[in-house]
């Protein structure tokens, strides 16, 4: 349709007129095409991109921090997961005076509805809580056998930032609490689709194993040529205490009968060291009692000759001639050294005269 001009009382009037072309105006348009088509050829020898990312819907970000006391092994170990999970935030110590539950407050500051936080006791203890904030659930584990990337110096590598597959052991899908385990782990490692930091390829696994009541972490990278699987590392292992309703605290779900706190594995192993050390001192005093006590004379036992075959009698011989005496050699060099002196000294005595 043709552009009109509009009237300032109203209603419309008089058609408007159509511009004038140049001749400038009449070339442009043929810049234009050449341009397009010199487009066209660059974008033909260009290297393709990326795939092209859709749109980012699962906003997953979890908070992974600690407390304030952990040893250098749990640090490398945080660095590790935060470089394996590109939705993860980072924030600063917390202290360990403050109560857990304003953890909530911290993941809500941070824009978190996951968290992993690194409990340290004793410089030496190390327990993890995985929550889901601010309702929960939430799960305490205490962790062990920590072996970090830079410490294991794997074989297997894997891109930054690529999604990892999840595989879990099928002895999640047997009891409850480790379907509520599995789901909350799901939710936590799992990288979310199209997420702006993540790579959109899966090079690696993540497997959750069962065993000994305990849940074994491991990382391997798939290898495109067979589809082996080389580890990558960290590893951990997870020894589940208990599961709360809320987030860090709430009423028990699932407290874990096979659980020993680290003070009393210390202690047992104290008692058995103890043991032993009582045990030789017990063997010790009973052999000096023994050697204390008179010794028991036993009849003889006319039986126990029955059997004993006499030794045959040898002659007797006398000796009629007396034997020659010994030559004791010893003796004899020190007479003769003795002679050979006292004829030295009266040498020399006559020569000073």
């Amino acid at each position: 349709m043709a552009a009109t001009k509009r009237k300032r009382r109203g209603g419309l009037a008089v058609q408007a007129k159509k511009p004038k072309r140049n001749e400038k105006d009449a070339k442009q348009p043929a810049k234009l095409r050449d341009v397009a088509e010199e487009t066209k050829e660059e974008e033909r020898d260009r290297i393709p991109g990326p795939v092209c990312k859709g749109k980012w819907k699962n906003k997953e970000r979890i908070l992974i921090f600690s407390s304030r006391g952990i040893n250098f092994r749990t640090r490398h170990l945080m660095q590790d997961l935060r470089m394996l999970m590109p939705h993860s935030k980072t924030d600063t110590k917390m202290d360990r005076k403050d109560k857990l539950f304003v953890i909530n407050e911290v993941c809500e500051m941070k824009n978190c509805n996951k968290c992993i936080y690194f409990e340290a006791k004793k410089k030496q203890d190390l327990y993890m809580w995985l929550s889901n904030s601010p309702h929960g659930p939430s799960a305490k584990f205490l962790v062990q056998n920590i072996h970090t990337l830079a410490e294991l110096k794997m074989t297997g590598n894997c891109l930054k930032g690529s999604r990892p597959l999840l595989s879990f052991d099928p002895a999640f899908d047997e009891l409850p609490h480790y379907a509520l385990l599995k789901e909350l782990l799901i939710q936590i490692f799992s990288t979310p689709r199209y997420h702006p930091k993540s790579q959109p390829f899966v090079d690696h696994v993540f497997t959750f194993t069962i065993l000994d009541n305990r849940i074994w972490f491991r990382n391997f990278q798939i290898i495109e040529e067979d589809a082996a699987l080389v580890e990558i590392g960290p590893r951990f292992v997870l020894n589940l205490i208990k599961i709360f309703q809320g987030s860090f605290g709430g009423p028990t779900l699932y407290e874990n009968p096979h659980y020993q706190s680290p003070n009393m594995h210390r202690r047992v192993i104290r008692s058995i060291t103890a043991a032993k050390y009582k045990e030789k001192q017990q063997v010790k005093d009973a052999q000096k009692m023994k050697k204390k006590e008179p010794k028991t004379v036993l009849p003889h036992d006319p039986t126990a000759d029955v059997f004993v075959i006499p030794a045959e009698e040898k002659p007797i011989e006398i000796q009629w001639v007396k034997p020659e005496p010994k030559v004791d050699l010893k003796a004899r060099k020190k007479r003769i050294y003795k002679r050979q002196r006292k004829m030295k000294q009266k040498m020399n005595s006559g020569n000073t005269k």
